[in-house]
């Protein structure tokens, strides 16, 4: 039988192989997220001075910024077993209990997209947080029997992109909730050039800060957009990423000068060319535009949102002024329609 803390998609194991040897593996490598690196350490000290086992800690924001890092990070410094795995893939009590059961004491078990862990498996994990124990059910019918489980303390980690579609009961349940912000281009460009002596190629500054101020304030899209960039060098048989073949490659790439590439683009120009700018509802975006609605609300619209183009309001998205003005776009529109959502 599958081991379900070892089981997960294909384009989830490709992603890992490729960014595991350029993850930090302490918190002394790890770029920004300053405070929440600081007050982690200070969680972890005082568990280890206490002798006791981490509180468990929810990781949340959007996609790249580390939160997986971080999970094995934890595991690292408290010197425990990491054992990871994702909800989605969690679909039977069974699962959970061959996971729990084979923690062993103080260990770190690390459950990425948490909030969409179906709530039958929510209800058996609520014991196991507070008291450590599970319940299992052996046989069926009249003859069915319950047998609880002592479970060795251990360390929840859970990852989330979506804090808005956790339950309460199971947010409460995290004593160290902690939200990753988006990081600036000067912490990118750190690690663009920690990045690129991993690769064992040569970056010149300006151009780790060029990638750095295209990668959608990202850590892992800096590393994607490193080695692709290093694709074009390499034919172009450089000794050197230099400003020059970086702002071909991204324009190749057709990633602009904040980052935004053809899906961001696209769905910014449909709110604005076929539904005068908003307001629209995220499904029908999703028809028009041929994307899953999961993915534009996880990956395109946090980062929309966050560089000022698009607004989410109780009607539907808006395209900001500063859409038109990127996208090269009058905004007469956008001037009625930032006028008729004061009035809403």
């Amino acid at each position: 039988m599958s081991n379900p803390s070892q089981i997960t998609n294909a384009k989830k194991i490709d992603e890992d192989e490729e960014e595991k040897h350029l993850r930090p593996s302490s918190f002394h490598q790890f770029v920004g997220q300053t405070k929440i690196i600081k007050n982690l350490k200070v969680f972890i000290k005082a568990a280890k001075i206490r002798k006791q086992t981490l509180d468990h800690v929810l990781l949340s924001g959007p996609p790249g910024l580390g939160k997986t890092t971080l999970a094995f990070i934890i595991a690292n410094d408290l010197s425990v077993n990491i054992k990871a795995t994702s909800a989605p893939i969690i679909n039977k009590a069974g699962d959970l209990a061959s996971i729990l059961t084979g923690l062993e004491e103080n260990d770190v078990l690390f459950i990425d997209e948490i909030h969409r862990l179906p709530s039958l498996i929510e209800e058996i994990l609520y014991p196991a947080l507070e008291d450590g124990t599970i319940d299992i059910i052996i046989g069926q019918g009249v003859g069915a029997k319950t047998i609880k489980i002592d479970l060795s303390p251990f360390t929840l980690v859970g990852a989330t992109t979506r804090t808005d579609l956790l339950t309460s009961a199971l947010r409460d349940r995290f004593g160290i909730p902690l939200r990753l912000n988006y990081y600036d281009p000067e912490s990118l460009q750190k690690i663009t050039i920690r990045s690129a002596k991993i690769l064992k190629c040569k970056i010149t500054d300006d151009a780790a800060l060029e990638i750095a101020k295209r990668s959608r304030r990202t850590p892992r899209i800096v590393n994607r957009l490193l080695k692709r960039v290093t694709d074009f060098a390499t034919v172009e048989n450089l000794n050197e990423i230099d400003i020059k073949i970086t702002r071909y490659a991204l324009n190749k790439l057709d990633i602009d000068d904040i980052g935004l590439d053809e899906m961001d683009r696209k769905i910014l120009t449909t709110i604005i060319n076929h539904y005068e700018g908003g307001p629209v509802g995220i499904k029908t975006i999703a028809i028009s535009i041929g994307e899953e609605i999961d993915t534009i609300e996880d990956f395109y619209e946090p980062f929309l949102v966050q560089a000022g183009l698009l607004k989410r309001t109780p009607r539907g998205r808006v395209a900001t002024r500063n859409a038109y003005e990127h996208l090269n776009i009058s905004h007469t529109n956008a001037n009625n329609n930032d006028q008729r959502l004061l009035f809403d």
